[in-house]
């Protein structure tokens, strides 16, 4: 079954770098679009940045220049670099990908305070 299992979250200060994970099974992956969303308390879900198949990117325009999604098809891995890190970053990142269905990860929480 597919699985997507998320990674690398935590309490980071602002002006902090983290880098997320998302370590993916039971499809084919290197054949797959995949996304981070992300969702703070008492937001709606937002997509953060996409990576197409072919490796073709896209990010939210307000995280430009900050975040960067790449991603290692031999781990059958996604990633998101995330630097300069604001509170208003704080949520849970969400992996999530579309092979016939939706499928989610369980996120992982990303805090930014001092």
């Amino acid at each position: 079954q597919v699985q997507l299992v998320e990674s690398g979250g935590g309490l980071v200060q602002p002006g902090g770098s983290l880098r997320l994970a998302c370590a993916t099974s039971g499809f084919a992956f290197s054949r797959a679009d995949m996304k981070w969303y992300r969702q703070a308390p008492g937001k709606e879900r937002e997509l953060v940045a996409a990576i197409t198949s072919a490796g073709s990117t896209d990010y939210a325009d307000s995280l430009k220049g900050r975040f960067t999604i790449s991603r290692d098809n031999v781990k059958n891995t996604v990633y998101l670099q995330m630097n300069n890190l604001k509170p208003e970053d704080t949520a849970v990142y969400l992996c999530n990908t579309v092979v016939f269905s939706t499928y989610w990860g369980q996120g992982t929480q990303v805090t930014v305070s001092s």
